[in-house]
């Protein structure tokens, strides 16, 4: 033990010997380079020789030492206090998101006080919850059928199953090309909304609704990022449904709503109620999430991101309640819901102090689309809304994929990008991502795009957008080595997005 107990001491003795000596070494390199009295001696050894003009440049050297010194404290002191905002502002955020967890736990136990009041009232007045003034018959059957019997717990569900009694979906018999499509658009929401897009973001727009059912629309407020979504309801007949996200979201009930144990009945929202009637068609269905980042996403649309995320589309089943009543919708089986396959999520979003970020889960699963130019009105032909079958509109999606398919040349390139992204930045692609690149650019090219810029389009928005959560510093003096490689392999200027992108960052860093 004695021998290992030497050992141990002279060899952990090798390493804290290091730190020791650079710790010293860096303390004395400080007092040499901030030695007033070494510096007064030189000065004195040379005053007697030096003539007027050396003086002067004495004085400069002199300046510029000092300057020198100073311009590096001040560089630390800037560095180290924006650490500190950055690090107070995250503790700010985690302590509001805290202090609302905390006030949603009273808000909850106050209306459980609440209910349990009401309970008690009623069972004075010889009544069930969810009864309407009629007595409670003695020696009834037990149970929960019989205990629920006659009481719908979602009655919006319910008369939806009335209302559309004997409806089946209808062919529209659609015959145009997406080409068309963004064309009819573009002129729809001109010509009836006054809104005015160009066809690049149409592109990308459809080559988004492709390649992923849920579309992130970002950018600056005041581009038009609701009103693109709200002019798609309009220019498909089905008006979309808004669900305005609230700082208190935190799970999936506040977006389908939840089953109150008090009234006995499930507190339906409209995003529940267009889930629910978009089984009944064939028509496009959209869901917008305004400003959906004022609370954490993967907190209240984690489940729906994991379930669209099923190949199988008979598989996108969400749980509502975990019981089963004679009165439940049609469409509730067990308690579940299967979720639409002609829907469509659309979310905008704001990146400032007021919001949370978006996590990389959110994005891979999502196609960002920036908005922050708006476009000057311009004339057109009158163009009507159309009735168009989602079937039809994912018909033409598979077509421009067979058609369209990105080019042997051009996954040859990707593929190398990709390991030289992982071997400068350790960032790499996915499976997801490539997927979803074999789709969104052959759309992106049947809309009357290049494969080229769909690509560039694609690239920076899902794969570069990741830069920004690497140490920038680290990072800048490889971005223009990476400029130059997209050049060379997309020929000169034609990756356009991407350099913009990485400019940008490299400005920042």
């Amino acid at each position: 033990m004695n021998t290992f107990v030497r050992f141990f001491y002279e060899f952990i003795s090798v390493f804290f010997d290091g730190i020791k000596l650079i710790v010293t070494g860096i303390i004395n390199g400080i007092i040499k380079a901030l030695n007033v009295v070494e510096y007064k001696k030189i000065i004195d050894s040379y005053k007697g020789d030096f003539k007027i003009f050396e003086w002067i440049l004495v004085i400069l050297t002199i300046a510029l030492l000092v300057a020198i010194v100073f311009g590096i404290g001040f560089l630390i002191f800037v560095k180290l206090r924006r650490y500190l905002k950055l690090r107070a502002n995250k503790l700010n955020k985690d302590d509001l998101l805290d202090e609302i967890g905390n006030l949603n736990k009273k808000v909850r136990q106050l209306m459980k006080e609440k209910d349990e009041l009401m309970a008690m009232k009623v069972s004075q007045l010889g009544l069930k919850p969810g009864e309407e003034g009629e007595e409670t018959p003695s020696g009834e059957e037990n149970g929960a059928d019989a205990e629920n019997k006659g009481n719908v717990r979602f009655p919006k569900l319910v008369r939806i199953d009335e209302a559309m009694k004997g409806v089946k979906p209808r062919n529209y018999n659609c015959n145009f090309t997406l080409e068309e499509l963004i064309d009819n658009f573009r002129s729809f929401a001109a010509s009836q909304l006054h809104l005015y897009y160009n066809e690049s973001l149409l592109r990308v727009f459809i080559g988004g609704l492709a390649c992923s059912k849920l579309i992130i629309l970002q950018g600056i407020s005041g581009t038009g990022k609701t009103s693109l979504a709200y002019a798609w309801g309009k220019f498909v007949k089905k008006d979309s449904c808004i669900a305005s996200v609230q700082p208190s979201w935190r799970d999936k009930t506040e977006l389908l709503g939840y089953f109150n144990e008090f009234t006995k009945k499930f507190n339906e929202t409209n995003v529940l109620e267009e889930l629910y009637v978009s089984r009944f068609d064939d028509d496009v269905h959209t869901i917008i999430l305004d400003e959906m980042n004022i609370a954490r996403v993967e907190y209240y649309f984690a489940e729906m991101l994991s379930v669209l995320e099923v190949p199988n589309r008979q598989e996108w089943i969400i749980e509502l309640v975990t019981t089963v009543w004679p009165d439940d919708p049609q469409l509730l089986d067990h308690g579940k819901l299967r979720l639409p396959g002609n829907l469509w999520y659309i979310g905008t979003i704001n990146n400032d102090d007021s919001t949370f970020m978006v996590t990389d889960k959110v994005y891979d699963r999502a196609m960002p689309i920036d908005i922050n130019e708006k476009i000057d009105p311009f004339t057109c032909r009158d163009q009507e809304a159309m009735d168009i079958n989602s079937s039809y509109l994912e018909q033409l999606f598979q077509e421009a994929i067979e058609k369209y398919a990105v080019s042997e040349k051009g996954i040859n390139i990707i593929n190398k990008l990709d390991d030289y992204v992982i071997h400068h930045f350790r960032i790499a692609f996915g499976n997801r991502i490539m997927k979803q690149l074999k789709t969104f650019v052959p759309v992106y090219v049947a809309c009357g795009g290049d494969e080229v810029s769909g690509i560039d389009y694609f690239l920076a928005k899902k794969v570069l957008r990741k830069f920004e959560q690497l140490n920038l510093i680290l990072i800048r003096d490889e971005i223009d080595g990476f400029i130059k490689y997209l050049n060379k392999e997309f020929g000169t200027g034609n990756m356009k997005e991407c350099i913009e992108f990485l400019e940008r960052l490299k400005k920042t860093a």
